[in-house]
């Protein structure tokens, strides 16, 4: 009899803003494919957006894509940040340029708050560049969050996020 391993859905955000960021994401997306015990399933379309942090750096590039996995989130997070060395990251300036950033943004229905992972990612609620590909995706994936930082969980799902924040300053590619 064969053991069939869990696996959990999983949802990473990725971005680029330097050396060809169309490329780095779409090359991070080969990546992906290629990490252990896990299926990609499928990938949004790209947008452009503004950056987050200094204004004086280039335009990213970012979408999302949803994973099933029987890594353990660690393991995964490991994983993100190899290929994102592979494509040679530098993290010197707090939301500055980089090549690939992959942010585990939702793993399962899990709340995770270590000291090298916090899921779901504390800042995806604010970012439209996040939401609209994510709700493009699965418009029912339930959104996990404490309410008023109590330990009871909460689920929204990703398209009332979307819509909530909209589309300003995001170009659909």
């Amino acid at each position: 009899m064969e053991i069939m391993m869990s696996t959990k859905p999983a949802f990473i955000g990725l971005g680029s803003n330097l050396d060809k960021p169309e490329d780095q994401v779409k090359r991070a997306v080969l990546s992906l494919q290629e990490l252990p015990n896990t299926q990609l399933l499928k990938v949004s379309s790209w947008y452009k957006s503004t950056p987050v942090g200094p204004k004086e750096q280039p335009d990213y590039i970012n979408g999302v894509a949803m994973l099933h996995t029987e890594l353990q989130a660690l393991t995964l997070l490991d994983a993100l940040q190899k290929i994102e060395n592979q494509h040679k990251r530098i993290r010197d300036i707090h939301w500055g340029p980089r090549t690939l950033d992959l942010d585990l943004l939702l793993y399962g229905d899990d709340l995770i708050n270590h000291s090298r992972l916090i899921v779901p990612h504390p800042h995806m609620l604010e970012r439209n560049f996040v939401m609209v590909p994510l709700a493009e995706l699965d418009p029912e994936v339930r959104v996990p969050h404490y309410i008023d930082h109590s330990q009871k969980k909460a689920f929204t799902t990703a398209a009332e996020h979307s819509l909530r924040l909209g589309t300003d300053g995001l170009i659909q590619l």
